[in-house]
């Protein structure tokens, strides 16, 4: 089969490269799935380029564990392994694995769930990391309610357009942060107010908000508390920024720091792909409550310059590996 293979850490265009490999095999409990669409994150960019350094000794010395990259997947059942009860050839799933970046990939069965009728392979693979997080990091740290005023800052991003759209399911308030060129799209997602930030400091606003998802920190944490309530909780999720060797432990200490002495202030949270989860947000995208936003699609081979564009920070939602025929339901 044709797959992205990756043998040391770089520049996704310097060290990625469309291979022929074997075909994974299907082992008791697993399923075998054929690949029609992959997703890429800021994940999948940061394990390519090895950053940060201190990550290294999870991501694999001295070179990656996993020589394919990618782990957001939508695609078809091709084969099942013994004692798999709950799937058979056939079925269209979503789900995460390693090695999503191929034309096959497997793992066990409690990793994938049925692909939702009304949305198309592409659209799919979106619902993974990024989806997954939004929902825990508003369902199980900010305990958003219906009533509450919710602000998203970084509402354009992969992460940021399910957040947007999440709260809103949930009955909030939403106010979504973006550039200029990302205002009409973070309003035709649900955000019943967006501020453009390069035309107004959300926290010079006088505005205040019952809960704040941070996924850019552009402003330090004090700053972005004022505009809170006073039982108000801010959020600091920007996992995207920081440098080579350390990335954001910075930013991870001063928040877990601050979560001690500032009670608006939330610690880190570890974030798990789980079925459960993907239960929920499937049960919203067929509920019409949640639309994944497709910045662009790219082929298997543009795999490198589709990981590029993620690293750089400026994805409209999420980005896109058609590897099967993805462009259809």
């Amino acid at each position: 089969m044709k797959a992205i293979v990756q043998d040391t850490y770089g520049e996704p265009e310097a060290v990625l490269s469309l291979q022929d490999v074997a075909k994974p095999a299907v082992n008791d409990g697993e399923v075998l799935v054929r690949v029609h669409a992959a997703s890429v994150h800021v994940g999948d960019w940061m394990l390519v380029k090895g950053v940060p350094y201190i990550a290294r000794p999870a991501y694999g010395m001295p070179r990656p564990k996993s020589r394919i990259p990618g782990t957001d997947v939508a695609g078809t059942v091709e084969a099942v392994g013994k004692d798999v009860t709950e799937l058979r050839p056939g079925d269209d799933v979503i789900g995460w694995c390693a090695g999503a970046f191929a034309e096959y990939a497997c793992a066990t069965q409690d990793h994938f769930v049925r692909k939702p009728a009304n949305l198309t392979f592409e659209q799919a693979a979106a619902i993974g990391v990024s989806a997954s997080t939004a929902l825990q990091l508003l369902r199980d740290q900010g305990r958003v309610q219906a009533g509450q005023k919710v602000l998203i800052n970084g509402a354009s991003g992969g992460l940021g357009t399910f957040a947007v759209q999440i709260a809103k399911a949930f009955g909030a308030e939403v106010t979504g942060v973006c550039s200029s060129k990302n205002v009409d799209m973070v309003r035709s997602i649900g955000a019943d107010h967006v501020i453009d930030y390069t035309r107004e400091d959300f926290t010079r606003s006088g505005q205040r908000y019952d809960f704040i998802l941070d996924n850019v920190a552009n402003h330090s944490l004090p700053e972005t508390r004022r505009s809170l309530t006073p039982t108000g909780m801010l959020q600091s999720n920007n996992g995207t920024s920081g440098g080579r060797w350390f990335g954001t432990l910075g930013t991870v200490i001063k928040s877990a720091a601050a979560s001690r002495f500032a009670r608006q202030q939330l610690g880190p949270s570890i974030k798990f792909q789980n079925r459960a989860d993907l239960h929920v947000l499937t049960g919203l995208i067929e509920a019409g409550k949640i639309t994944p936003v497709i910045d662009g699609t790219y082929p298997l081979s543009g795999t490198p310059q589709a990981i590029g564009h993620v690293g750089k920070g400026h994805a409209r939602g999420t980005v896109v590996i058609n590897v099967n025929g993805a462009d259809h339901a």
